[in-house]
């Protein structure tokens, strides 16, 4: 047995939903089920009754959710048992975040110059593990995290940009309406590889009653500029890091005219961790 098998368990019991469960911890459904399905072998009885249009708890799962509860909660602390008091504060975050994090950390190393502040890359399981373990004191995501043994403090919102070929319809303008990107294809990743702006464009579809039309997916490697210059009709979306130096000759990268493509950025803590001055300082500077 894995603790990340009851991790995925209790997601899947709070969520009554495989594919909700899935976005939440950051994995496709297929990995979730499969996982779920070796912890039934192993346990040797069914934890869901699975139909069509909804997931239960069968009565050995129900028994098992607060003992999975106490399990992973019991691990952050056996995690920590070893962890010595330090003058130093480690964050993680994805590549995205760091000019925005080494600008705070440089911000708050004027005002605490006692304190040493890492940075250190991870992906989005690999941060959430490292704040549980206390590896690292905070962790920075966009979106939405519900998982024992972390709090999110809210740092603000970013708004996504929108990137188009240089012969696109709408390239002349600084500011598009979303509505007028509806008859567009939208070239993103598979949902599975970027939940949370697939969830953001959703949503804001949903506000103006209109659905994306989206075009075939595209890799998840930083190629988006030479997607839409080779589809001078689609368009994309891209986080504000991403357009650092842009644009390249070819494209053209714009706003949404009514700020509806806005993502929430937030710091992930240990629950029931109190920031000391520096830390507090630190998510002071982070914001934007």
């Amino acid at each position: 047995m894995e603790f990340r098998q009851l991790r995925y368990f209790l997601a899947v019991g709070e969520m009554s939903s495989f594919s909700r469960a899935a976005e939440r911890c950051y994995i496709s459904q297929s990995a979730i089920s499969h996982q779920i399905s070796k912890l039934e072998r192993e346990l040797g009885a069914s934890l869901f009754e699975r139909s069509t249009r909804v997931v239960s708890l069968t009565p050995a799962g129900e028994r098992l959710m607060p003992i999975a509860a106490e399990v992973l909660a019991l691990e952050a602390k056996a995690l920590a048992v070893g962890r010595e008091p330090r003058n130093r504060i480690r964050v993680t975050a994805n590549m995205s975040f760091a000019a925005q994090s080494l600008d705070a950390i440089a911000t708050v190393r004027e005002q605490h110059p006692n304190l040493d502040i890492e940075f250190v890359i991870k992906d989005f399981a690999d941060r959430m593990d490292a704040v549980v373990s206390g590896d690292a004191d905070l962790a920075l995501i966009r979106g939405e995290v519900d998982r024992p043994g972390v709090e999110t403090v809210d740092l603000g919102n970013q708004d996504l940009l929108i990137l188009l070929s240089r012969r696109h319809p709408l390239a002349t303008r600084d500011r598009v309406d979303l509505g007028e990107l509806a008859e567009f294809p939208l070239l993103l990743p598979p949902r599975h590889q970027q939940v949370l702006i697939h969830q953001v464009i959703e949503g804001a579809f949903r506000e103006i009653g209109r659905k994306a039309l989206l075009g075939p997916a595209i890799p998840a490697d930083h190629t988006a500029p030479l997607e839409v210059i080779t589809h001078p009709r689609a368009w994309t979306v891209l986080y504000p890091e991403s357009a650092i130096g842009m644009p390249p000759a070819g494209v053209r990268v714009l706003s949404e005219a009514r700020d509806r493509l806005r993502v929430p950025v937030r710091a992930v803590l240990r629950t029931g961790m109190e920031p000391g001055p520096g830390l507090q300082d630190l998510l002071t500077a982070l914001r934007p």
